[in-house]
């Protein structure tokens, strides 16, 4: 294909999903791969760089919010597109390192201006992502022995594990710091995926 419009990737846990916004976005000239959870898309990643990467958020083990927080962090210059139905339309989840949303069951006419917006916006000096903090996403971990909710955390300065135990008033995105090296550390839950 000499004249792609663009190479995208798109990560969905549904295989009826990844084959029809393939199809759709392969019509109109888009160099398409797939990928189905955030594992096999970071191997797609590594396989060729996109330069778009559209990613449900809801799926079983690496999520998209998971994967999105990444890719912000390891690969700055990727702009993201989250979709997900469990979401309200147009409404950008708190916490989510995208460049757009899109949701899921809502006119595919609609993705596709959005992927049209952002391949031909691209300019020279694209935004310094690199600049911005995106949360990371992890699991609850169940209680401690004092039956406090807590996460485990990974500092992503000096990658050493410490507990954190979840405020009963927390917001959709945490601060903490670093137990050893005392970096700035932003978190958010990832909470089961109900509705994908």
């Amino acid at each position: 294909m000499p004249n792609l419009r663009a190479r995208l990737l798109v990560v969905d846990d549904q295989a009826l999903i990844r084959t029809c916004l393939s199809e759709l976005l392969t019509e109109h000239g888009y160099g398409v791969r797939v990928a189905f959870d955030g594992f096999s898309a970071l191997a797609e990643i590594r396989k060729e760089v996109p330069d778009l990467i559209v990613s449900d958020l809801n799926m079983p083990g690496m999520s998209g919010f998971e994967l999105l927080s990444v890719v912000r962090r390891r690969f700055p210059s990727i702009p993201v597109i989250a979709m997900s139905s469990a979401f309200a339309r147009g409404q950008l989840p708190v916490g989510v390192a995208a460049d757009a949303f899109y949701e899921k069951g809502v006119d595919p006419g609609l993705l596709l201006q959005i992927v049209e917006s952002i391949t031909h916006s691209r300019n020279p000096h694209p935004i310094d992502r690199s600049r911005l903090l995106a949360p990371i996403w992890i699991p609850t971990n169940g209680h401690d022995p004092a039956g406090e909710p807590y996460v485990m955390v990974i500092c992503s300065e000096c990658l050493r594990t410490f507990p954190q135990t979840l405020r009963g008033n927390s917001g959709p995105i945490e601060h903490t710091d670093c137990l050893y090296c005392h970096s700035p550390i932003q978190y958010a839950i990832v909470h089961s995926a109900v509705a994908a």
